[in-house]
């Protein structure tokens, strides 16, 4: 006899398949079974941790607050070095012009006198090197004036021309008083900002190390703190080396007027010589 066949399966009616909970149904991002999700890196941007340790002020006075010791005694210094470079320049410059303007002065004045004795008179009570180099001509003509019948003017005009050459020595080197700082400054405070900039990354590389991410906006504060030592360095150094260079230019044309009226002091005594003007008696009645 046949076995009897198996009853059909039923089938579940539409009305209980809606009547399955919807917390049963699989979401649709749900991953196979077996497979973690991706876990979040440490120090990644987005995180409660991250955020609290990026800085938020990022001007200028901001890195510098948030920067290593190191650079911030690179960035004091740099920023000192510029202040001395700016007061040598008001200083030097207002020096620079009166010593100019008072040398053109004298010129003319020395321009207006025929000879020594005249010219010593006019500068008789005037201050300035130009008056310091006129007494200097006439100490040392009438100190030579008794020897002038049997030695000759040659002797004087060595010794006039010794004189003028160690006043005109002596001003060059007050006016380039000053200067030698500007060029030490130009010179090495491209290097000292490079210093700061070398150890501010060496830091920056050292947490990113730590924070194991090279996240561009946790690694950018380090390294901009660290450029920023590099920018002041070339702050300092620029304008340095131009006020050292236009001090240069000014000094040598000062000292080309000192030359011009010591040239013109010989050429008086030359003269002097020659009409007979540097004699004993009228040597010791001036």
């Amino acid at each position: 006899m046949l076995a009897p066949l198996a009853p059909a399966a039923q089938e579940t009616p539409p009305a209980a398949m809606d009547a399955v909970p919807a917390a049963q149904a699989p979401a649709p991002s749900a991953l196979p079974e077996g497979i973690a999700p991706p876990a979040t890196p440490p120090g990644a941007a987005g995180t409660p941790a991250a955020e609290a340790a990026l800085p938020r002020d990022l001007s200028p006075r901001g890195m510098f607050m948030a920067a290593d010791a190191v650079v911030k005694s690179v960035m004091v210094g740099l920023l000192l070095a510029s202040l001395t470079t700016w007061t040598v320049w008001l200083v030097k410059s207002v020096a620079l012009a009166g010593a100019r303007r008072r040398a053109r002065r004298a010129r003319k004045l020395l321009d207006g006198r025929p000879d020594l004795a005249q010219a010593r008179r006019a500068f008789e009570n005037s201050p300035g090197v130009v008056a310091v180099m006129v007494r200097a001509v006439w100490e040392e003509s009438r100190a030579s004036a008794a020897a002038l019948p049997r030695a000759g003017g040659e002797g004087l005009r060595e010794r006039v021309a010794s004189h003028l050459g160690r006043i005109e020595a002596e001003a060059g080197r007050r006016a380039t008083r000053g200067t030698g700082l500007l060029a030490t400054i130009g010179s090495t405070a491209p290097f000292i900002g490079l210093f700061g900039t070398v150890w501010g990354i060496m830091n920056a590389f050292i947490g990113i190390s730590r924070a194991e991410t090279t996240n561009l906006a946790v690694v950018a504060p380090g390294i901009a703190e660290a450029l920023l030592a590099t920018a002041m360095g070339l702050v300092a150094a620029i304008p340095a080396v131009v006020i050292y260079n236009h001090f240069a230019r000014a000094i040598t044309g000062y000292r080309q007027e000192l030359a011009d009226i010591a040239a013109h002091l010989e050429r008086m005594v030359s003269r002097d010589l020659d009409h007979g003007r540097l004699r004993p008696l009228d040597m010791a009645a001036e």
